[in-house]
């Protein structure tokens, strides 16, 4: 019974664990499968159709990475990294309600503790996200170099 209970907690460490780490390609996986879904709907097959949803997920995450790397205005930048955190956010609240929907009966602390789960998955990509952004201006001016 004890090695049940540890193995449970150590299951629910590594769905957090994993959700933390992959919570920034939520929105690369939406757009990938969307596509894949669309190309296969068109009649593409499923080889064609997985092809498809990979380059529309390199895409995705190319164009994002660049916009974040290269976009010059700021509101350009933070609309992109609240672009990849808005679906990680929302997987985190539904991974978060899958688990404690387990642990407690009362629906209303359900939805509390999945709430918190979302913000801590949201922080998480956000903060995620703006590091593959490169460090601001040093001040220096290309004069002074």
């Amino acid at each position: 019974m004890i090695i049940t209970i540890l193995g449970s907690i150590a299951a629910i460490v590594v769905l957090c664990w994993l959700l933390f780490t992959l919570a920034i390609y939520a929105l690369p996986a939406l757009g990938g499968v969307g596509v894949g879904m669309w190309a296969y709907q068109t009649g593409a097959g499923v080889p064609g159709s997985v092809l498809v949803g990979l380059v529309g997920v390199a895409l995705v995450f190319g164009l994002a990475r660049f916009l974040i790397l290269f976009a010059r205005p700021m509101w350009l930048k933070l609309a992109v990294a609240l672009a990849f955190v808005a679906p990680a956010a929302v997987a985190g609240f539904h991974a978060t309600h899958g688990i404690v929907k387990h642990l407690m009966p009362s629906e209303t602390w359900q939805t509390v503790f999945s709430v918190i789960g979302a913000v801590a998955v949201g922080i998480t990509a956000f903060v995620r996200v703006t590091s593959m952004a490169p460090p601001g201006p040093t001040g220096q001016t290309p004069a002074s170099i």
